[in-house]
């Protein structure tokens, strides 16, 4: 590749463009509005767009950044198209990649959460998520299946995840501090018994088509520390000023504090994906802080099921009906955007720090085993974790009543029998059979569950 181009612009500007901006950015706003499905159904539109169609970039190095991806807390997805942009058009491209991969879910989610407010006692939302709820069940053990079939490859992980499933439905123990001790166990056992807990599989990197941009012309920063100060300097006064402004506005004890510092902590636990933490996130926010009820949580899982963009946009759902309630000296509807805003701001504005930050080391985290094993460990726990929310959801969506039995440290959530919902099953059960024998995708077996809910709440049966 020439060091200049015409005109005499250096090669190291050229880099940063590779791909026109604009076209980029069309580019992702065409993908943004395709990201259905989860961080599969995301990645593989990326995939097909990029990679394929485009050719932007070759298959290897599109993999080389979805495996680093994949090391970090948070919308892997989300990430893998800031690590992209990055590549493809510095840091612009990243920013611009991101945001739009964000925005079309956050617009959608904010109207559904609004509509919920405003109209969540009428018939026909009531029948819709009679429909959508119960179908989560389904979609949550889908993705206990998934994750399970790729991450417990040893009796050593499968113990692991049995473990962490354990840990939180019996003894109430926190989710981080679960995710923490898998990366603890996994440390060790790649130590002592490095058998034990073997590294995935490295995938493919079969080249696929041949890109229209070599791998050594893509954008690349060399690793310094200063350069690295630098980011993180950036990165940490953009994601903690607003929380401070916040804070120093309406007080340290309000709703809109409340929410940012937690959810800026959940935003550094999400290994595994959105549903490794929701359960944490719907501990805290229907136990703890009674932003919601737990059928609210599931109703706004449901909602973020039929919207673009991460599924962790869910929490922008729970921090609307939070801020809502307590609005504090604002007006609620006021509130309630100011919640969602800052809770989504607090949420991704971390995928943006870690890639910026570590995409010059990335071949050095890569190559590091027992970085590898520990979170190896971690993704069996996840499993657990999932299978967690599972429990939580089946208990609150199929029941209408629940008490808690103890013994000792023991502490279990039991369901009443008699408060079995049989239309929430029947819906649950329809839902499976689309996932699982009919082989439909999740969006589609959403559309059906809530056409079914509609009906189900003009015959007065919900």
């Amino acid at each position: 590749m020439s060091t200049e181009e015409d005109g005499g612009t250096p090669a190291a500007a050229t880099q940063r463009d590779l791909v026109p901006f604009r076209t980029a950015v069309r580019a992702w706003f065409a993908i943004s509005w395709q990201t259905f499905g989860g961080p599969a159904g995301q990645i593989a539109v990326m995939q097909r767009t990029l990679v394929d169609e485009k050719r932007w970039i070759g298959q290897g190095r599109f993999l080389h950044a979805l495996n680093y991806c994949m090391l970090l807390p948070g919308p892997e997805a989300q990430q893998l198209a800031v690590y992209t942009g990055w590549l493809l058009n510095g840091a612009r491209g990243g920013l611009a990649a991101g945001v739009l991969f964000v925005l079309p879910g956050m617009l959608a989610l904010l109207l559904l959460s609004a509509v919920y407010v405003a109209f969540g006692d009428t018939t026909l939302v009531a029948g819709l998520f009679a429909g959508l709820a119960p179908a989560v069940l389904a979609i949550v053990v889908q993705a206990v299946l998934r994750v399970g079939k790729r991450a417990l490859t040893s009796p050593a992980l499968v113990t692991l995840a049995v473990a962490a499933l354990l840990a939180l439905t019996l003894f109430g123990v926190p989710f981080p501090l679960v995710v923490l001790g898998a990366g603890v166990v996994g440390w060790l056992v790649h130590r002592y018994a490095p058998s034990w807990i073997a590294a995935p599989a490295a995938r493919s990197t079969a080249d696929g088509p041949a890109p229209l941009i070599p791998d050594d012309s893509l954008h690349a920063e060399r690793p310094s520390g200063r350069r690295a100060l630098r980011v993180l300097a950036l990165g940490l006064l953009a994601w903690s000023l607003p929380v401070a402004a916040v804070a120093l506005l309406t007080g340290a004890d309000s709703v809109f504090t409340q929410q940012g510092l937690f959810f800026s902590g959940s935003a550094l636990v999400t290994f595994g994906g959105a549903y490794a933490v929701l359960a944490y996130v719907a501990q805290q926010a229907v136990q703890t802080y009674a932003w919601v009820t737990p059928g609210e949580m599931t109703r706004g899982l449901a909602l973020a099921e039929t919207t673009p963009g991460p599924l962790i946009m869910v929490v922008q759902f729970v921090a609307f009906l939070g801020a809502y309630r307590n609005p504090g000296d604002l007006d609620p509807w006021a509130a309630a955007l100011l919640g969602a805003l800052l809770t989504t701001w607090v949420t991704f504005v971390p995928s943006f720090l870690f890639i910026f930050l570590g995409a010059p080391y990335v071949e050095r985290l890569r190559g590091n085993r027992t970085l590898s094993a520990a979170l190896t460990a971690i993704t069996a726990a996840v499993v657990g974790v999932i299978a967690n929310l599972a429990l939580y959801f089946t208990t609150h969506t199929l029941f209408g009543d629940s008490t808690t039995w103890t013994a000792g440290p023991l502490s279990l959530e039991v369901p009443d029998l008699a408060s079995l919902d049989l239309v929430a099953l029947g819906v649950a059960a329809l839902a499976a059979v689309l996932l699982f024998v009919v082989r439909w995708s999740v969006l589609r077996t959403l559309g059906v569950c809530a056409v079914l809910g509609l009906a189900l709440g003009l015959a007065g049966l919900v």
